[in-house]
């Protein structure tokens, strides 16, 4: 197969697996998913899930999550990893929006990436699943497969983002965002990787890497 016929393949096919594709963090407008995919930072969806529930019906709104203290949002998401910082930040922004976006989360990437607590992955998740505006954030799954399928060489998650930009064409960047982090939990995990379950990496994916994991 060409480059272009593996791109072609691997589009097909999560197309096919994902025809409709469920946001993964449970949110109900711009700033309740801004606080889920800040939470979201080193821990699993399946946690935070678990803990905006209890978060965001003490404080839903900027002007809600400035009443709570520092500490006591830090209780609320104790369980999540990195909360002292994830707490401090979700305490700072939420004055940052108030004083400075009306309340509102800005819709430009880079008003995002100047709040605090928010990286580019987080700010580019909020532009593609709040606006529509096409993005393509990488995290884990999406790093791993892009290497597994041969699209990038897995150096850094910027020169995946770059590939993945490339490749694809823009206006299928939101939906395969998603798609590849489902396919990738799915079908291709970091652990207990099954060959014979993965369909794209067994057909398309790097030589050397098929090798390895069958012999």
């Amino acid at each position: 197969m060409t480059k272009k016929e593996k791109v072609a393949f691997a589009m097909q096919t999560l197309e096919k697996l994902y025809p409709k594709i469920p946001i993964p963090l449970n949110h109900k407008d711009p700033y309740t998913l801004l606080i889920a995919v800040l939470l979201s930072a080193q821990t699993t969806d399946v946690r935070v899930n678990k803990i905006t529930p209890q978060l965001f019906k003490r404080a839903d709104t900027p002007q809600k999550m400035i009443t709570l203290s520092v500490d006591e949002i830090q209780d609320i998401i104790r369980s999540v990893g990195l909360s002292p910082m994830k707490s401090k930040g979700i305490f700072k922004l939420s004055h940052i929006l108030l004083n400075k976006h009306q309340g509102l989360v800005p819709q430009d990437l880079k008003s995002l990436e100047e709040l605090p607590a928010v990286g580019h992955k987080t700010a580019s998740v909020v532009m593609a699943q709040a606006f529509g505006v096409p993005s393509f954030p990488v995290d884990t799954h999406i790093h791993r497969l892009m290497y597994r399928w041969g699209f990038t060489n897995g150096k850094n998650v910027v020169q995946t983002e770059r590939d993945a930009r490339r490749l694809f064409p823009e206006k299928k960047w939101n939906d395969l965002h998603l798609q590849i982090i489902w396919y990738g939990r799915e079908y291709s995990p970091a652990r207990g990787w099954n060959i014979e379950k993965d369909i794209i990496t067994r057909t398309i994916g790097r030589k050397s890497l098929l090798k390895k994991v069958i012999s």
